[in-house]
């Protein structure tokens, strides 16, 4: 199973959800709705708890509102008190909402909505693949109808470490450990651009840890020119790639650009959709 360029069949239509209202709720109603569920913005893994003060500051409101919301949510257990300074820190209702959410909207499905977008944007093939063992699996894939030609992906694609954007991304994400593992085996070439020599792969590492993208030209599939960028587990572990893949006579400085401005932008609303958290530094636009 490989990469070609070929005729596409078409686009794939993205799967929206939409969220119906009752037509019964008051505007002022969604108002104070709104302002209780952004005071749950405030919290994040480096903070995960918050006091009523500084809540009430961060939020721009007064301390008897804040405390009003907080204990509307805490109510029906989005926040809970916890500690000698009865701190808030997000409740229990979440971890019931995630596994209905998980059961019923399974990640191929939020990753081709991911996917949708991003090749609308950028014009050219979209892909997610996600880590198994020392192998990269392909399970989302989604094409563009923006032209005639298209690199082309096949169901469950398996992706080479060395030898792809999306591995190359990984890679720089991972524990050395795992990193030395990978880069023991023999490196097969896929093509005559592919990067065989093990310290040649780690020359490329930090500079894709420093912008967070990762490019191959021709690694992979000859005529194929991709990017990627690393998307990431509840402990900010490196569990797959979304990436980009264009034909090497196509892309171009602007084109170039935009695939690594998208890329950067819709990998950190996946990676965050799917539960996890990129790294500390990890870039949240892309370098020029």
């Amino acid at each position: 199973m490989i990469l070609s360029t070929k005729m596409k069949p078409g686009s794939r239509a993205a799967q929206i959800a939409t969220l119906e209202m009752p037509e019964c709720e008051s505007e002022d109603t969604m108002g104070t709705t709104s302002k209780a569920l952004s005071l749950l913005d405030l919290f994040s893994r480096a903070e995960p708890s918050i006091g009523l003060s500084d809540v009430a500051r961060r939020a721009g409101m007064n301390k008897a509102t804040a405390h009003r919301l907080l204990s509307e949510l805490a109510l029906h257990g989005f926040v809970e008190q916890t500690g000698s300074g009865r701190e808030y820190r997000l409740g229990p209702a979440f971890l019931r909402l995630a596994a209905l959410r998980e059961s019923n909207v399974p990640m191929r499905e939020m990753a081709m909505s991911t996917l949708s977008g991003l090749c609308a944007t950028t014009g050219e093939t979209a892909h997610v693949s996600l880590l198994q063992g020392e192998l990269l699996s392909t399970i989302a894939f989604a094409y563009s109808s923006a032209h005639g030609t298209s690199v082309m992906m096949e169901d469950a694609e398996v992706l080479t470490l060395h030898a792809t954007s999306s591995g190359l991304a990984v890679l720089a994400f991972s524990p050395p450990g795992f990193v030395d593992a990978v880069l023991a085996r023999p490196l097969v070439a896929c093509t005559p651009h592919t990067v065989t020599e093990p310290d040649a792969v780690r020359a490329l590492l930090p500079d894709i840890r420093a912008t967070g993208i990762a490019a191959s030209v021709g690694g992979f599939e000859e005529d194929v020119y991709s990017h990627a960028v690393p998307l990431f587990d509840t402990q900010s572990a490196c569990v797959g790639a979304l990436a980009v893949a264009a034909p090497v006579a196509r892309m171009n400085d602007p084109l170039r650009l935009l695939i690594r401005e998208e890329l950067i932008t819709q990998a950190n609303t996946l990676t965050r959709l799917l539960g996890g958290f990129p790294p500390a530094g990890f870039p949240r636009k892309a370098c020029a």
